[in-house]
């Protein structure tokens, strides 16, 4: 089957019981292996220890600001770094001087790395070596935290009915306008009643 359609039998299963075999072009099989490792390597970051070395422990602030900027650089892609300081005639006499330089650096990349290995003399040399603090994952900012609850807090109760609202009250009733005091027009005249008579005076 495989000279019929003009490819390789290829066993990619030898311990399989029958052997696993396939028919494929075993030219561009070896080519995308090879592709998947340089791609796997280039991801895959080793871990080098690298080298700084400072020439003196009298060294200016700016020069040993620049030391350390190299020194973060190789930090933050995840390798160890060595600083070595040399000491050269009469330095030898004030190690010291070498320790507060080295001191001076542990502050200035304390937040990126932490001392892997403590001063050790060596000769004229002293070193140290720093290695790269591990950082959790850190959460996409728009992430919010859950609130613990507080302790003893009640539960959350369920919702209460919605109450009806009151019915709107009855407008007042319209009371009847006072009787005019005057005469009405087109209302006949009350009648007065007549005089009473008076008796005539006696002699």
């Amino acid at each position: 089957m495989a000279r019929e359609a003009g490819l390789d039998l290829v066993e990619v299963a030898p311990q399989a019981k029958p052997p696993v075999c396939r028919i494929m072009d075993y030219g561009k099989h070896k080519y995308a292996v090879k592709k998947k490792e340089r791609k796997s390597r280039a991801q895959r970051h080793e871990t080098e220890l690298k080298m700084v070395r400072i020439r003196t422990p009298r060294i200016g602030t700016h020069d040993l600001a620049i030391k350390v900027a190299h020194a973060r650089d190789f930090l933050e892609r995840g390798d160890r770094v060595q600083f070595t300081m040399w000491f050269r005639g009469r330095e030898m006499v004030h190690t010291e001087l070498g320790r507060q330089v080295l001191n001076r650096v542990k502050e200035m990349l304390e937040d990126l790395a932490k001392v892997e290995r403590d001063f050790r003399m060596e000769g004229r040399n002293l070193s140290m070596v720093l290695a790269p603090i591990a950082r959790a994952p850190q959460k996409p900012a728009g992430a919010a935290k859950p609130k613990a609850a507080a302790k003893g807090a009640p539960k959350d109760k369920p919702a209460a009915p919605p109450q009806a609202e009151p019915a709107p009250a009855p407008p007042p009733a319209e009371t009847p306008p006072p009787p005019p005091s005057g005469p009405v027009s087109g209302a006949p005249p009350a009648e007065t009643p007549p005089p009473a008579e008076t008796a005539p005076p006696t002699p």
